[in-house]
């Protein structure tokens, strides 16, 4: 094994069935924090506040003076993290997790054997208008366990029960989404809200579509598949109160409308009609930079 193969998996151990948050003291990873704090206290996990440093110039030699300087200042940054996670949830076992190297390497790493990860939708860095950064699209692409991305405004107080909201669309991740919503709902004492949108390309452009193909049924057994999926996770957490949608709509407007005022909004991070090429489907990469709530993003089932 690689010196750098072992450090992952030393850093996947560390994380060994936790909630893993990425901190660097930005806005975002503040409210990450908060978010990621409420996750380990409900699943009685514990919180790894991770942090990753890294010296930015690779082809430029350092001394080693300054390589200490910024894993001191990196050592700080956690021990802030960890503080401010204690004093929401004292009950809570907080560990700190420091790690020389790209943060979204990082993140992926101790993934492996977390059971999921909460970042912030930006960190330090880049301009005031970007609204999501590259590990918050990143480490959802790759990542084998749910990702949930808080964005920089935070989390708004919703009244009453907790809404969770799910796309669903028959894919892999689509139905590794539908189950975590049923388990988020569940642990918070909240309901789903599921909604599958169908877009017929034929309603869309007036044409009649493909030769001896019965539309109709297609729709059918779309919405016929979608209803069961949901029915089978209803059985399985019959606490959960549970509205199914089957909706004729583009998706990405859809969802996202859905889950204006949402606790959390779910999702697959690459859906039926995403290519190979994506980091996430079009519809996940939508709601990343639009939803006014957490967004969830789960792989396929494995």
């Amino acid at each position: 094994m690689s010196a750098e193969s072992e450090a992952e998996a030393a850093v996947a151990r560390a994380a060994e069935r936790s909630i893993v948050v990425g901190y660097d003291e930005s806005p975002g990873s503040e409210q990450a924090l908060r978010w990621a704090v409420e996750e380990a206290r409900l699943r009685q996990s514990p919180l790894v506040v991770c942090h990753a440093w890294h010296w930015p110039y690779p082809r430029r030699p350092v001394v080693g003076e300054v390589l200490t300087q910024l894993e001191g200042i990196g050592s700080a940054v956690v021990a802030e993290g960890v503080r401010h996670a204690r004093e929401l949830a004292p009950t809570v076992d907080v560990r700190p997790l420091l790690v020389r190297g790209v943060a979204s390497a990082v993140l992926l790493a101790a993934l492996r054997n977390a059971e999921l990860a909460v970042l912030g939708s930006r960190g330090q860095g880049g301009f005031e208008e970007l609204r999501v950064g590259s590990a918050a699209v990143q480490v959802p692409a790759h990542s084998v366990r749910p990702v949930v991305i808080v964005g920089h405004d935070g989390v708004a107080a919703r009244e009453g029960m907790a809404r969770i909201v799910v796309g669903a669309d028959g894919s892999p991740a689509g139905q590794a989404a539908l189950e975590f919503a049923f388990e988020e709902a569940e642990l918070r004492g909240g309901a789903v809200r599921a909604v599958c949108c169908w877009l017929d390309v034929g309603d869309l452009t007036g044409q009649d579509g493909l030769p001896f193909v019965d539309r109709r049924k297609i729709r059918a057994d779309a919405e016929a598949g979608f209803r069961e999926a949901v029915s089978a996770l209803m059985r399985r957490r019959p606490a959960v109160p549970v509205t199914i949608e089957f909706i004729a709509e583009r998706p990405e407007r859809a969802i996202i409308d859905a889950a204006r005022d949402a606790t959390l909004l779910v999702l697959g991070s690459r859906g039926v009609g995403s290519t190979p090429t994506m980091l996430v489907g079009p519809v996940t990469q939508a709601a990343l930079s639009e939803a006014a709530c957490p967004v969830a993003v789960t792989p396929p089932l494995g």
